[in-house]
């Protein structure tokens, strides 16, 4: 039947449109993901900064302490020497003396202790600076990604509005139930309803197709559908 040809023909223009609208569905689909999965690294790369501002706050609080205590220390030192000088005998003297020196020990071992920590606290201060600069540069790699996504978004929205208005002068050239069995094998075969069969091959599901089938096929009365795959078959014109 040649009318069935012609329908045939017309459906393998709806599958050409309804595989473009599929495709791009499933490229819109993963795309908040792919956004997500690029804010989700950046803040993972974020997670080092804050480690290391943490570490900042407690060498300082650390150097702050150990200061605290070097004034003490200091103090204490300062105490003893006024005391020297009241002491009265030569053992009590050499006693205070020996408690002067200890005292001067400690603190010079707590000056070493901040000294240190003053090293440490400008080493990271300067793994900070380098860090904010390479997230800077992370960032806006970041956020190109994310336009670059959302701009293709956006294309692919004004191409599907496009499919959808082909797809609408499409339609009406084809029969009702011709129409409707399609559809539901679109919905349930991954978007892919109608297949050419070349070298006795179904190409939806690359089965052998037989030679009556092909047969079945080229007579035109009847749509004839894959036997493992259910879509519907057709010969390509040579």
């Amino acid at each position: 039947m040649a009318d069935l040809k012609k329908q045939l023909n017309i459906l393998v223009q709806l599958q050409a449109t309804d595989s473009q609208i599929y495709s791009l569905n499933e490229e819109k689909r993963q795309k908040p993901q792919e956004i997500e999965t690029l804010k989700a690294s950046f803040e993972a790369e974020k997670k080092n900064l804050v480690n290391l501002e943490k570490v900042l706050l407690d060498l300082q609080k650390q150097r702050s302490d150990k200061e605290l205590e070097l004034a003490s220390k200091e103090e204490s030192a300062k105490k003893l020497q006024i005391q020297l000088y009241q002491l009265k005998t030569n053992k009590e003297y050499n006693a205070m003396l020996q408690q002067i020196q200890d005292a001067k020990a400690d603190a010079s071992i707590v000056e070493d202790k901040i000294l240190e920590s003053m090293d440490k606290i400008e080493k990271v201060k300067k793994d900070i600076d380098e860090e904010k600069k390479r997230l800077q540069q992370k960032e806006e790699t970041f956020n190109a990604e994310k336009k670059k996504n959302e701009d293709r978004i956006k294309e692919i929205d004004e191409r599907l509005a496009q499919l959808d208005l082909q797809r609408k002068q499409i339609i009406p050239d084809i029969d009702k139930k011709i129409l409707t069995q399609y559809e539901r094998i679109l919905h349930n075969r991954d978007a892919l309803a109608i297949v050419v069969v070349k070298d006795n091959t179904c190409m939806g599901c690359n089965m052998f197709v037989p030679a009556q089938v092909i047969n079945l096929i080229q007579m035109y009365e009847r749509i004839i559908t894959c036997e493992v795959c259910n879509r519907i078959l057709f010969i390509a014109d040579e």
